[in-house]
């Protein structure tokens, strides 16, 4: 992935010389060029096609936009009740993310998402322990993360 981005920064930039002109949008046009260049050519590059990589983070950001805006509005929701009838708790997500930086990207998006908190992980980084202000099922709550933010970091990272 990163000798493609050094690959399409190249091609920006002879784009640039060749078309004689040195601003920003000359350079985001070869840039643009230079995708659709290594799209056609991907199979002489190794690894797979970086834009697809890039897409995938797009939709973990976007995902993570949601998350945040549903979870204020939960908040919201209990905040402006009269009567507190949460359920809060520490649960065990087993995790399938293995690398520091997937277990730590998890870890921090629970964390940052209003409701949940990531207590710790497990010595044998196989679990992150949660503490979540409402939680009702368990397995709800377990299924609701791997199925969202852990597939989709999984998806970016491999």
């Amino acid at each position: 992935m990163p000798l493609q981005i050094v690959m399409n920064i190249i091609i920006a930039i002879m784009w640039m010389f060749l078309s004689e002109t040195y601003n920003f949008t000359t350079f985001f046009v070869g840039y643009i060029l230079g995708i659709i260049l290594l799209f056609v050519l991907q199979r002489f590059v190794p690894d797979s096609f970086y834009m697809k990589r890039a897409w995938k983070f797009f939709l973990l950001v976007l995902l993570f936009i949601r998350e945040l805006v549903i979870s204020n509005i939960d908040i919201v929701k209990h905040v402006y009740k009269p009567k507190m009838d949460m359920q809060p708790g520490i649960f065990a997500l087993p995790i399938d993310v293995k690398t520091n930086f997937e277990i730590t990207l998890l870890a921090n998006l629970i964390s940052l998402t209003p409701g949940t908190l990531s207590v710790v992980v497990s010595e044998d980084h196989t679990k992150i322990f949660i503490h979540a202000m409402d939680m009702p099922d368990v397995q709800e709550s377990v299924n609701e993360i791997k199925n969202s933010f852990e597939k989709r970091i999984m998806e970016v990272t491999r």
